[in-house]
């Protein structure tokens, strides 16, 4: 079952403008999927350099490729043959027409660095992730900002109880987990590692991928967490270095993001270092060897857990709306903290995310250090495990988590 994604008109709305869109982001989360689904007027040939005989002779005779393979089309895997992106550039830039091509790739940083030198000013850049909650349920997408008149009448058309929301914590968002063709979650994410990812840490030269799996489970059980490298190191029992470096390599294959602390003079005493978050949380349940969703549901990490869900479907609403999340947390020396703030340009909006379905007023009371500290304070939201959306007060929203 093919399962429709917010990002498809913004991809064809890319395509009347640039000459080429590059869709970019991790294994398995619908890139190819999507291209080939694409509603457009114009038939599109699809290629994909995952054929050995294509990559050969995209490789060795970019040109001649090229000339045989004509816009529009559609390049998957795009990342194995970097040596197509200056001979795209002399196509488009001799054509001047807009949507002439699609290039799917996986490895982000070298994707980056080929459309920057080749394909600067000539290509719009997208980010995919894994089927989000409003997709799964058939919701509009929306950039998540509290607003009252937003999210009064969204919400899932059937119930959804607490325990589903875990269960989709638990299954995580890849497609062929959400689609329903695959029921065994466990086989599949084994299958996703030993596959997909030893594959890639491979061709980014990680020499020792035993250590490299326990160094991403290492990382797994500390999502939601302020990052420590050094006690990541320890516990992986690799170098400092290493851990900063495999870091990178997570980042690169599009399987982690940072949540970096606001510090334009909220206080002079609020912690530097960035909070660690997977974009998947059935990979981080895998890799933290939960074997059933209660078990997850009622240990200790479910709160950890509720908030790497909850932040990564904030992160998808904006990639999907094709734009870039400014979102950041807040926590001082005195632990005061706020788990997001959202950064709409002219205010400053606190979230806290909550695993509980009632909530502490005092929350409101944390939300006024933003203006204490003399920066405009907007909406705040409490998302929680609560049936329906209601309020603290006119400046602090409760938010469920099915409506994000």
């Amino acid at each position: 079952m093919y399962i429709n994604r917010h990002i498809e008109p913004v991809l064809l709305r890319l395509l009347t403008q640039f000459k080429c869109v590059l869709i970019s982001g991790p294994r398995q989360v619908g890139k190819s999927t999507l291209a080939k689904n694409l509603k457009e007027a114009v038939p599109r040939k699809y290629i994909s350099l995952d054929n050995m005989d294509y990559r050969f002779d995209a490789k060795t005779n970019p040109k001649l490729f090229l000339e045989t393979h004509t816009p529009p089309v559609c390049i998957d895997e795009i990342q194995y043959a970097p040596e197509l992106f200056p001979y795209i550039k002399m196509i488009v830039d001799r054509n001047q027409r807009p949507g002439d091509y699609i290039l799917i790739g996986s490895q982000i940083y070298g994707l980056m660095r080929g459309v920057s030198e080749s394909l600067a000013g000539r290509a719009a850049i997208l980010d995919l992730q894994g089927i989000s909650q409003s997709e799964e349920y058939g919701l509009p997408n929306r950039e998540f900002l509290p607003d009252l008149n937003a999210y009064r009448d969204r919400r899932p058309s059937r119930g959804v109880t607490a325990r589903d929301v875990f269960t989709r914590i638990f299954n995580g968002s890849m497609p062929d987990v959400v689609s329903g063709n695959v029921a065994d979650v466990a086989a599949y994410y084994s299958s996703y590692v030993r596959t997909y990812l030893e594959r890639d840490v491979r061709d980014l030269n990680v020499a020792n991928e035993q250590k490299f799996y326990r160094f991403i489970t290492a990382c797994a059980v500390r999502s939601g967490q302020i990052l420590n490298v050094s006690n990541l190191a320890r516990d992986a029992d690799i170098t400092l270095p290493s851990a900063q470096q495999w870091l990178n390599v997570l980042e690169t294959l599009g399987l982690i993001f940072y949540l970096y602390p606001y510090s334009n003079n909220l206080s002079k005493r609020v912690v530097k270092k960035p909070k660690l978050y997977f974009y998947d949380t059935g990979l981080v349940c895998y890799l933290s060897r939960w074997n059933g969703v209660e078990a997850m549901m009622t240990g200790a990490a479910s709160g950890a857990l509720l908030e790497t869900f909850v932040v990564s479907e904030i992160v998808k609403s904006y990639f999907n709306a094709g734009k870039r999340p400014y979102i950041y947390y807040y926590r001082d020396s005195d632990m005061k903290e706020i788990d997001l703030l959202v950064d709409a340009g002219q205010s400053l909006h606190p979230v806290e995310i909550k695993k509980a379905s009632s909530v502490d007023r005092r929350i409101a009371n944390t939300f006024k250090l933003i203006a204490k500290s003399g920066l405009n304070q907007g909406v705040g939201a409490v998302v929680c495990l609560n049936d329906g959306l209601s309020a603290i007060d006119r400046e602090t929203l409760i938010i469920p988590v099915t409506a994000i």
